[in-house]
């Protein structure tokens, strides 16, 4: 089993589930948890990380359909495995209640959602109302 959330670095608390690391850049400053685990693969790569929105969301959901969902539950599994928590929750810097943002975490959430059926929930505040507090037990 394995249950995948999405936050940002600075709204992830550990009684979430087990803090993975989704960005190419690592955290400047300092959290008040460890975050041993990282899947870079699930990173934006630097060279369409500045695009608009559109052109940034068809490239990175071409490196996602490279992938497959099979190799990435893998890799998910084996860190589900090694802490023993089935609840992940996907790392990075923006903060989405801030209007007009955007980011590679929900993007991920809605492809996962669409290769696999398995929705991937967001922990923090959305804008517009898309806010969806995720269970945690």
């Amino acid at each position: 089993m394995l249950t995948l959330f999405t936050n940002r670095y600075q709204a992830y608390r550990p009684p979430q589930g087990v803090p993975v690391r989704i960005t190419l850049g690592g955290v400047r400053f300092k959290l008040p948890y460890s975050l041993t685990h990282s899947v870079r693969e699930l990173a934006p790569r630097r060279d369409y990380l500045s695009l608009p929105e559109p052109e940034f969301t068809t490239a990175y959901r071409a490196d996602l359909d490279q992938l497959g969902p099979e190799r990435i539950a893998a890799r998910l599994h084996q860190i589900a495995g090694v802490e023993g928590d089935h609840r992940l929750v996907l790392l990075c810097f923006e903060d989405l209640a801030k209007p007009g943002l955007w980011c590679h975490r929900r993007v991920f959430a809605s492809w996962w959602k669409e290769r696999t059926g398995d929705e991937v929930r967001e922990l923090s505040p959305m804008e517009d109302d898309h806010y969806q507090q995720g269970t945690l037990i």
